[in-house]
């Protein structure tokens, strides 16, 4: 493979760690997030683990291994609730803490690391000064995916899940922390409304659904949020941290909608699916993580990064997704590269890229193209892309390309046909490498020249059969 470069995705292909949630502590990047399970059933079935890197190589990450374990909440000693996404913070007393909701129960948990990878341990939940714990005490909604941000003596703690239609949900909340980082001193108020009140808000259309997470940059906080349509990681802006919050935009969209320099603005590029993920400021540049879904189904999500600008105004335009994320340019244009990197992966059924799930398990069989590996869960796999049927088209952005004579690939599976390279997603093809069955991997290779200078790569099967692509070389 290539020398070492910031990918996409920017763990290794059999780590699933979506709702991504990165801090810079000490000059290392933490990233905190839910644990998906290779062929799991449901979300977040693994205990919570974490990874960092150094801040000046998102290429070089650590895994720091266990932080907190399902049954280590009192609320699940048989571990039969799962953890949802959390967040962590540094308390005023130089402590980290790590917030979270279990899946079965609408109530704030909180553990303690007296260091940011270490081994947490259960501190406490979230509660009135009455004892009460916020999420039970009547006329509180249930909550959900926190998210955190300590200034002084003070932690702001936003919250909340409203699905499309739910009355009976009001949108984000935010509620205040005390120094103890339990007890509650201002009670919670909403800062995003749900699509059921969003009415006169400016949030119509981009409404709050779940994933609060919180920054501030200067002066401005910035709410960075799941919209109602799930697929988008979209934001608010306000110079007060509980209230007075405008919707911006969206930051990035997990298959690409909105974006209109290179397709049309409604043409889904990839799986639209739930998404959830936050802004860091990490070496002086700033990024946006989110997640992406893989092998065929909602549950075995990857984390992913792009970098961002901001404007003059404080504004964020949208980023495309894109293979080269955290190498924050264009990777080497040379070399092997495995197939997970894809950025983008469709077929000619493009009526089932939705801005949700729906409906609901149209792409999750061997119809439709998907990232996927062998083994189980937690073997170190390295991902492939499989169910490359007729027009099924694997892209990877961007590559800075130079004398390129020669394309290279690597092949199994029950199929009859070839791989067309282009340059664009619907371009011309530049070559053909025609291809036939074969139980394990083979290689196969054309001469063909593509065009020097920083170049986006799409690999299109034609034929008969299914295809299962595991690797790609540029000579």
């Amino acid at each position: 493979m290539v020398k070492k470069q910031g990918l996409n995705p920017y763990l290794p292909s059999y780590e699933y760690i979506p709702d991504g949630e990165p801090h810079v502590f000490d000059n290392r990047v933490y990233v905190y997030g839910s644990h998906d399970r290779f062929n799991g059933h449901a979300f977040c079935l693994n205990d919570y683990v974490c990874w960092s890197a150094p801040e000046e190589d998102l290429a070089d990450w650590r895994y720091e291994g266990v932080i907190y374990q399902t049954t280590d909440d009192p609320l699940n000693p048989e571990g039969n609730m799962c953890l949802y996404a959390p967040d962590v913070t540094v308390g005023p007393d130089g402590r980290y803490y790590l917030y979270y909701v279990l899946d079965k129960v609408p109530v704030v948990s909180v553990a303690v690391c007296d260091s940011p990878g270490g081994r947490y341990e259960f501190y406490g939940y979230v509660r009135y000064a009455d004892g009460i714990r916020l999420g039970e005490r009547e006329g509180d909604e249930p909550q959900f995916d926190p998210g955190v941000l300590t200034e002084g003596e003070n932690t702001y703690l936003y919250t909340g899940f409203c699905g499309f239609g739910d009355s009976s949900r009001h949108g984000a909340m935010a509620t205040v922390l005390g120094p103890d980082m339990l007890t509650i001193v201002e009670e919670p108020v909403f800062v995003a409304p749900s699509q059921s009140y969003s009415k006169g808000s400016g949030f119509e259309g981009y409404e709050f659904f779940e994933a609060p997470s919180i920054r501030k940059k200067g002066d401005t906080y910035y709410l960075i949020y799941s919209s109602i349509s799930m697929h988008e990681l979209c934001y608010a802006t306000s110079k007060h941290p509980t209230r007075d919050f405008i919707y911006q935009g969206v930051i990035v969209s997990n298959c690409d909608l909105h974006i209109d320099t290179y397709k049309p603005a409604d043409q889904p590029m990839y799986y639209g699916g739930n998404n959830h993920g936050s802004i860091a400021h990490i070496n002086g540049e700033w990024y946006i993580f989110y997640h992406r879904h893989t092998n065929g189904t909602a549950f075995c999500r990857q984390g992913c990064i792009e970098r961002i600008e901001f404007r003059g105004d404080g504004t964020i335009p949208q980023v495309e997704i894109t293979s080269c994320g955290p190498n924050g340019g264009p990777l080497e244009g040379r070399g092997e590269y495995p197939a997970y990197l894809a950025c983008h992966l469709f077929c000619k059924d493009q009526e089932i890229y939705t801005g949700g799930f729906g409906p609901m398990g149209a792409w999750m069989d061997s119809r439709f193209p998907k990232i996927t590996q062998d083994g189980r869960d937690g073997d170190e796999e390295i991902g492939y892309i499989a169910n490359m049927t007729d027009s099924a088209t694997a892209g990877f952005k961007y590559f800075a390309c130079e004398g390129i004579r020669k394309v290279k690939i690597k092949v199994r599976g029950y199929c009859q046909g070839a791989f067309e390279i282009k340059t664009s997603w619907d371009g011309p093809a530049l070559g053909r490498i025609p291809v036939g069955f074969a139980n394990v991997w083979e290689e196969h290779s054309t001469d063909l020249a593509i065009p020097d200078g920083v170049q986006a790569l799409y690999f299109t099967y034609t034929g008969h059969g299914g295809a299962s692509l595991a690797s790609f070389t540029l000579e």
